[in-house]
């Protein structure tokens, strides 16, 4: 099959490496076959490379579907078995309505603002004291 933005091999959406996370930027709609191609995709790269955190960006999405949702919420699961936290970053106030209207909960998946927000928690988790003692916030 081709056509569309698909190479001949299915792998639409590349797994990025930042250090110990995995980057997914997601750009307009994921096609069902794309979306299992990236699951697997996801997993296998933090078996192989101990990957401790994912980072989903959607910012780039504007329509999902319970079968997308159910493909975060499968991401996330399959990722804690393999001791990675997955976040979801950039998340349109549209999709996140549909998303509480499909009644998808999207349990051990955690939220940011940006992919920016999503790293800093993803780093922030997995490297205590790497860079000295963490600044200090007024509260």
């Amino acid at each position: 099959m081709t056509g569309g933005f698909q190479d001949p091999t299915g792998a639409s959406v590349p797994v990025l490496r930042l250090g110990d996370v995995l980057l997914v930027t997601l750009q307009g709609e994921l096609e069902d076959k794309a979306a299992e191609q990236l699951q697997q995709d996801i997993s296998e790269t933090i078996a192989g490379s101990s990957a401790t955190g994912v980072v989903i960006d959607v910012s780039g999405v504007e329509i999902v579907d319970s079968f997308l949702g159910r493909v975060f919420a499968e991401v996330a699961a399959s990722a804690k078995l393999l001791a990675a936290e997955t976040v979801v970053a950039g998340m349109r106030p549209a999709v996140a309505i549909t998303l509480v209207e499909l009644g998808l909960t999207l349990p051990g998946l955690r939220t940011a603002l940006d992919t920016d927000d999503a790293l800093r928690m993803l780093t922030r988790a997995s490297t205590p004291l790497s860079h000295g003692p963490a600044r200090q916030e007024n509260a």
